[in-house]
């Protein structure tokens, strides 16, 4: 389970945009009284762990002092930013033209390369040429601030430890598996007997067939619950994960059950009902499966739909 991946971010922020502007505009008053009042604001990161930078600037745009850093690992940043010449942002030029707050855009910050947000207020009584105060913000962790997955999203790294004990765990098996394939092979090639049994080799397909089971689940669960960001709050991460574990399921059975077809085939009636009931269950579980993918593509789309009205209608 990565981080929000930035065009998640973006769509989320388009999401609770009124919601966010609001927030922020309440911290810009808080830090706004602080600079009245002489005081270090930077105790609000306490509250607000997507805080990044704090910098002020006069009337031409020329930023006065350096940057306020809110974290540690920006703590160079604190060093720099006095006098820089900010009159071409655009934040800048449209909080000249208006005297509500401003924000921008998502844009890659150049301080911390982090997909950010800039909020510029004008200060009501400037102070040694600061005229309007700027606020930056990491905009993946001001979404988890306002979803309230904030905790969750501390804890990732060691989901992700815990799920890589469980892949390395899996492909291990998988390692185990074909060593025994690769060592029945062997056997099959050197000590070959025409009158021996025709149905050993379908031993080895077995081991196969298993080993690409686990692989499958393995893969799965590295790219489902490491590598890929997955929404918790969105039903078709969900689905998706759902779908791609049943897919593999699918797999593993369709193979013993056309396995143990052959060996019907080949002589062996006893494995005939066996076969057809593998069969069934792989046609019923398609079904299910079809179903579950509509009704929830289906509850996701009108679920979609009442936020827009509701959106709108505000």
């Amino acid at each position: 389970m990565a981080r929000m991946s930035y065009i998640s971010s973006v769509e989320r922020y388009h999401e609770y945009e009124q919601m966010i502007h609001s927030l922020l505009d309440s911290i810009l008053m808080s830090i706004e009284d602080g600079i009245t009042k002489n005081r270090d604001t930077r105790y609000l990161v306490k509250q607000y762990p997507f805080l990044e930078l704090q910098y002020c600037l006069n009337e031409s745009g020329l930023q006065q002092g350096n940057n306020v850093c809110f974290k540690r690992a920006y703590k160079k940043l604190a060093e720099q930013g006095n006098q820089q010449d900010l009159s071409d942002r655009p934040y800048f030029l449209h909080s000249k033209q208006t005297d509500s707050v401003c924000f921008t855009e998502p844009y890659i910050s150049i301080a911390t390369n982090h997909l950010c947000i800039s909020a510029i207020k004008e200060l009501k009584k400037p102070i040694n040429q600061q005229y309007y105060l700027v606020l930056d913000v990491c905009l993946t962790q001001l979404i988890e601030f306002v979803m309230g997955d904030s905790a969750r999203a501390s804890m990732s790294p060691y989901f992700k430890a815990g799920y890589g004990v469980i892949v390395a765990c899996l492909f291990s098996l998988v390692l185990f598996l074909l060593g025994i394939v690769f060592n029945d092979i062997y056997s099959l090639l050197t000590h070959f007997d025409s009158a021996s049994d025709p149905l050993e080799p379908f031993s080895i397909i077995i081991y196969i067939t298993l080993a690409l089971a686990v692989f499958d689940l393995g893969k799965t669960i590295l790219e489902e619950e490491i590598l890929m960001h997955k929404d918790i709050f969105r039903h078709s991460s969900t689905r998706r994960t759902i779908t791609r574990f049943i897919s593999t399921v699918l797999i593993a059975i369709s193979i013993e059950a056309l396995l143990t077809m052959f060996k019907a085939a080949l002589g062996q009636a006893e494995y005939l009902l066996p076969a057809i009931a593998m069969m069934l269950a792989v046609v019923g579980l398609l079904i299910a499966l079809a179903i579950y993918v509509y009704l929830g593509a289906k509850a996701e789309t009108l679920l979609m739909r009442a936020r827009l009205k509701l959106k709108s209608s505000k």
